[in-house]
């Protein structure tokens, strides 16, 4: 399980490719890696992955085919930077909300909005998953636990929805860097999609 708190920003220093399957090395240093062992779980931008190997600072995990189709990290380069948060541990403070680091789609930065203390980004994402979406709800962007500010609908065009971001957030997680036209990682807050498909199902139930 992870929080949606971003322990900190790392690069990515090596990337192996292989048939529908891809090996990033990342650098961990200090008490980001502290205490790491094989088999570890660690969240790539809202993604759980599995540690395979420890030299040094650098930490290797290995991303399916699945993993590339789903979400941003196959579109990694090296030196780009990922969020990283390290599994929570029984006891741990859950300053954000519980999430699984299983995304479920990418979205679009459709909008950027900048003051001298604030940035509002507008999201798109795909038409199936907009019900999950509500105004004042959690969702996860990269590995970041954020509050919807509000979510727009508009008939013909696939849903939006909008965070607002304070100074901290932009310094600590990779959204400051992100443009119009990127995409980022989704990962719906599982209780909403669990009342939603059962609200879902029981009306449909009760229509048949």
């Amino acid at each position: 399980m992870f929080t949606g708190i971003v322990q900190g920003m790392v690069p990515v220093v090596s990337i192996i490719e292989k048939e529908q399957f891809r090996t990033h090395v990342v650098a961990m240093p200090g008490a980001l890696g502290e205490g790491l062992t094989l088999g570890a779980s660690v969240a790539h931008n809202g993604v759980c992955l599995t540690v395979t190997a420890i030299e040094g600072e650098r930490v290797s995990f290995d991303l399916m085919r699945e993993t590339l189709r789903v979400t941003n990290l196959g579109a990694l380069q090296v030196g780009d930077c990922v969020n990283v948060e390290r599994a929570a541990r029984f006891g741990d403070e859950i300053g954000g909300h519980a999430m699984s680091g299983h995304v479920m789609c990418m979205a679009t930065l459709v909008n950027r909005e900048e003051s001298p203390n604030n940035c509002r980004l507008q999201f798109e994402v795909p038409a199936d998953y907009g019900r999950f979406l509500f105004d004042k709800g959690y969702i996860g962007v990269d590995g970041i636990s954020l509050t919807i500010g509000e979510v727009h609908r508009t008939a013909g065009v696939p849903p939006r929805f909008s965070v607002n971001l304070i100074p901290e957030t932009l310094a600590r997680t990779n959204l400051s860097e992100r443009r119009p036209g990127d995409e980022v990682n989704i990962e719906i807050d599982p209780q909403t999609q669990a009342i939603v498909e059962t609200v879902e199902r029981v009306l449909a139930d009760r229509l048949t």
